[in-house]
């Protein structure tokens, strides 16, 4: 992440690094469909980049849908797309969604040598769930991290031995290549790029449109299928409402198990089963969450901020915040400074 991002006046939607060097337009957005399209996929690229959101003072992207080949293409919802744009179409672009496109024997070659130019010509490439083996076909995933979706995280790297695959995350970003979990956690993946490279604002403001939050914490573990807590009527929902509100508090788990009427072991136990992690790795992930909220939409010091949050002091934020985001507070707050105001709270 960059340490500085300078607005520019003669287009406000550009962003130059500490260096002066351009951080990468984006402007022109280019779609990528095989045949039996997944539509919630697909819907994510255009809900973020093909609506006209100027009147709200957003930019406004250049979106086209591309494919293997153009005309009417089938989606496995039993509808059909018609694809305008061949492989042509990602010369050019800026930025190249690929969404989910199933795990197939082979892929088209004219896309795969499309797609390969395209970042070699300067585009950044997303992809949404499976869309990620079409990455791992161009060679595109060759000595980087990458994600799909849980169940296709062996596979994944099963059949591209050189990229790391990391299954519990959201979305992983290894500029210009950008892979990201199932379905919602495309969402994700296009509000993170938006917002390195337009700002908080812009990312704000797409979110709210859409009605999500414009961070998600947490990971895919959160949403494998994990044996149900035990039918004894409790729940630690209130408890997890009761901890976000006051992250300044010192939680140990034996304070949580007894508010929760359960021994400590018993309590570990349920916490993972809800949540995906431990009591300590969902406090700390909460008040970094915070924190960034209130290095975006306040001028209050770091230490200040810090003790707010639960971390005691200026040095224990830096640490959780350079391991979670890996940037400090005050690199992060000159990046994306823009005045939170306040989006719907997304309840995982």
């Amino acid at each position: 992440m960059p340490d500085h991002i300078e607005i520019l006046p003669a287009n406000p939607w550009c962003s130059r690094g500490p260096d002066g060097i351009l951080d990468g337009m984006l402007s022109n957005v280019v779609a990528v469909v095989l045949e039996e399209i997944h539509p919630f996929e697909l819907g994510v690229a255009c809900e973020v980049f093909g609506l006209d959101r100027s009147g709200d003072g957003l930019p406004v992207y250049e979106f086209a849908l591309a494919g293997a080949r153009t005309g009417p293409h089938r989606t496995h919802a039993g509808f059909t797309v018609d694809v305008p744009y061949g492989p042509e179409r990602l010369a050019g672009a800026d930025l190249v969604v690929v969404t989910a496109t199933g795990l197939r024997d082979s892929y088209p070659t004219g896309l795969v040598e499309a797609l390969r130019a395209a970042v070699e010509g300067g585009a950044r490439v997303l992809s949404i769930c499976s869309g990620a083996f079409l990455l791992g076909e161009a060679g595109l995933l060759d000595g980087r991290r990458s994600t799909t979706h849980w169940r296709h995280a062996a596979e994944l790297a099963r059949r591209y031995p050189r990229t790391v695959v990391e299954p519990d995350v959201l979305y992983v970003d290894e500029d210009p290549v950008i892979t990201s979990a199932g379905t919602a956690a495309g969402i994700d993946a296009c509000l993170h790029l938006v917002r390195r490279l337009q700002g908080a604002e812009v990312a704000r403001g797409i979110a709210r449109r859409m009605v999500v939050a414009p961070h998600r914490e947490g990971g895919q573990a959160q949403f494998v299928a994990r044996p149900l807590p035990e039918d004894d009527g409790a729940s630690l929902g209130g408890l997890l409402d009761r901890m976000r509100h006051q992250l300044d508090r010192e939680w140990t788990v034996e304070q949580l198990a007894a508010r929760a009427h359960m021994s400590p072991r018993t309590f570990a136990r349920r916490f993972q089963q809800e949540t995906g992690t431990t009591p300590h790795r969902w406090l700390t992930g909460q008040r970094v969450l915070l924190a960034q909220r209130l290095l975006e939409g306040t001028d209050e010091p770091v230490d200040s901020i810090a003790a707010r949050c639960g971390f005691g002091n200026g040095a224990t934020l830096r640490h959780h915040f350079g391991r979670r985001l890996g940037t400090t507070p005050l690199a992060y707050r000159r990046t994306f400074a823009g005045g939170w105001q306040g989006e719907p709270e997304l309840r995982i």
